[in-house]
């Protein structure tokens, strides 16, 4: 039986990033679950994202607006960083109306009540004039990992909307590495270092959690399939058993004899 590593901890955590340490594993499994944990990590776990924007006067990520020192494509980009939590599984729908010069913000959105901002900060457009105009509608949308533009389901594209890569994903970036540690008298067992940086909108803790029930539902779905079926070993009845004669037990004459003398013939009568 292999035996299981110690307990996993954090030994530092700054902000948004964590690492988490796990002691004395088996040797090999260092590795195993260290790329195991990080690929579910930056693929699979749930997250919101823009998936589509609508600014008024703009046909293609081509154009520019008058007024705004960015070109769309660059605006898009910025939309891209705009970290949300979404608690709801319908599209949710962001509005942005501003005129006149000013450094655009993701503070300056109105978003429905089922949205939360984390990054207010984050830069969206510079408008350079005081007659200069921009005006757009986001759509908020809840998924896993990356979805391309390419991967969007056909006919889904609103007319005028601009389709997003949605970088859904809560998890900035993962790195680990594995140390040799001593255990007993054998020092080939490994030691894991993980480092998980998050984008704020979940805790690295949450993210380390959700990734290990990932992974536990789909081995245990897996080993589901081919579990052995217990072999049921039938009991002998206690009545049998209970008859049988001393004679048959395996011991000297002298203690059969005393228990004949004394009418002790079957186990019952011990």
């Amino acid at each position: 039986m292999i035996p299981l590593p110690l307990t996993p901890k954090v030994i530092e955590k700054k902000g948004n990033k964590a690492t988490f340490e796990i002691e004395a594993l088996y040797p090999g499994y260092g590795v195993t679950i260290g790329n195991s944990l990080r690929r579910v990590l930056l693929s699979s776990l749930p997250g919101a994202a823009v998936t589509q924007v609508k600014i008024k006067g703009v046909s293609h990520e081509f154009s520019t607006i008058p007024g705004v020192m960015e070109d769309i494509i660059s605006i898009l980009l910025n939309l891209k960083q705009l970290r949300l939590r979404v608690f709801s599984d319908e599209p949710q729908i962001g509005t942005l109306k501003i005129k006149g010069e000013k450094k655009v913000k993701g503070s300056d959105f109105k978003l429905p009540p089922q949205v939360e901002l984390v990054n207010q900060d984050a830069p969206v457009a510079t408008l350079t004039d005081k007659k200069a105009q921009l005006e757009m509608e986001i759509q908020i949308e809840k998924g896993l990992g990356y979805l391309p533009v390419e991967r969007r389901k056909k006919g889904k594209l609103e007319i005028g909307a601009i389709a997003l890569d949605a970088i859904f994903t809560p998890v900035r970036n993962v790195a680990f590495r594995v140390e040799n540690m001593r255990v007993g008298e054998r020092t080939d067992f490994d030691r894991l270092i993980l480092e998980i940086e998050t984008d704020g909108t979940i805790s690295p803790e949450e993210v380390f959690y959700q990734a290990t029930q990932i992974l536990t539902q789909h081995f245990s779905f897996f080993g589901e399939k081919f579990k052995p079926k217990e072999i049921k070993v039938p009991k002998k009845p206690e009545k049998e058993f209970e008859q049988i004669g001393v004679e048959e037990l395996k011991i000297s004459t002298r203690t059969l004899n005393a228990l004949l003398k004394n009418n002790v013939k079957t186990i019952a009568g011990l």
